[in-house]
């Protein structure tokens, strides 16, 4: 018998903007000792869209931005992922009820979430068989082209709701501050990123090479598999393993970085989907971030440690993983 379970993953508006460290992250559950990713096994992947207009943007206008954003995941060079939109329904989104839906909810009480996505799944294998995302209606939005000022971007906050629906976890590459009310974001390095942009921009519209090692680690094809690696190792601090510590590869060749997680205490971690060649490592805490944006309570996320590089550059091998390698770290 399938059994099933649900999640739910949340994109935040910290009134000003966001704050950050990291880097793509995998959704997962555990089966019979061993973690499992999150994915959809049956394709084309198919999702309703609800018939309700808000200020600012009609059905029709909704839907076809969603489908876009779609679209821009199922695009990714390397990756066997496609979606299908199978019409309109008057049927809330966040509903147990077997069908994908996306829509507008009124949701006046969380005044920082933008957007939430919830996931069925079967804990055994993990496959996905219902995702449905809500878009806080309580919110400004907005789908014209440029942006529109104290209106948030639809399609940006689609594209990183969808990257949920997917099966990925939020990224950390990003940086911020904090100001009074919330964090601000200064820059992203990933559409995953869990803090939005201010509104009235549009930046989170177009994948980074964080988004796109993620979705291929997830779907990618055989032959792109083939064509890029992966770096296994551990962070360290006295000898023992750091959990939930933030691993970044600097591609200095052109300049993408990508990042993973150690996710359990012996301090492991596995970054794929990187390019062949040379590669910087960089380990650093999630001292600037709320934790339970990227970790549920079981990860106990150690963030007493100074950043520290890896002390030689890491070269990836193509279609192959560079192994062994440790970061070491000392406390604060």
């Amino acid at each position: 018998m399938r059994r099933i379970a649900s999640l739910l993953v949340c994109l935040v508006c910290v009134v000003v903007f966001g704050g950050g460290v990291e880097a793509y992250l995998k959704l997962g559950t555990r089966a019979n000792g061993r973690s499992i990713s999150l994915q959809w096994k049956q394709l084309p992947i198919r999702y309703f869209v609800t018939n309700r207009s808000v200020s600012g943007v009609t059905a029709t206008q909704f839907q076809q931005t969603i489908a876009h954003a779609f679209s821009t995941w199922d695009s990714v060079e390397g990756v066997a992922l496609s979606s299908q939109f199978a019409g309109f329904t008057s049927a809330p989104p966040l509903d147990d009820d077997s069908v994908s839906v996306i829509g507008f909810a009124n949701r006046p009480n969380l005044d920082r979430v933008l957007g939430q996505t919830s996931f069925t799944f079967d804990v055994v294998t993990g496959e996905l068989v219902e995702s449905d995302i809500f878009f806080n209606a309580s919110f400004q939005w907005s789908v014209a082209q440029a942006g529109e000022t104290d209106r948030f971007d639809l399609e940006s906050i689609a594209l990183h709701e969808i990257g949920h629906l997917h099966g990925l976890g939020h990224s950390g590459l990003g940086e911020t501050e904090l100001r009074a009310g919330g964090r601000r974001v200064l820059g992203a390095e990933a559409v995953m990123f869990p803090i939005a942009f201010s509104a009235g921009t549009t930046l989170d519209r177009t994948l980074r090479a964080d988004d796109i090692a993620g979705i291929r680690d997830l779907y990618g094809t055989d032959t792109s598999r083939r064509a890029t690696g992966s770096i296994s190792g551990r962070v360290t601090k006295n000898g023992v393993g750091v959990a939930g510590a933030h691993v970044v590869a600097f591609n200095p060749s052109n300049g993408k970085l990508v990042g993973g997680f150690t996710l359990d205490d012996d301090g492991s971690f596995v970054i794929a989907g990187l390019d062949p060649g040379p590669q910087v490592l960089r380990a650093e805490p999630l001292d600037d971030a709320e934790t339970d944006s990227f970790f549920d309570a079981t990860v106990n996320v150690d963030v007493n440690f100074k950043p520290a590089f890896s002390t030689r550059l890491i070269v990836v091998p193509i279609g192959g993983t560079a192994r062994n390698v440790e970061i070491k770290v000392v406390p604060k």
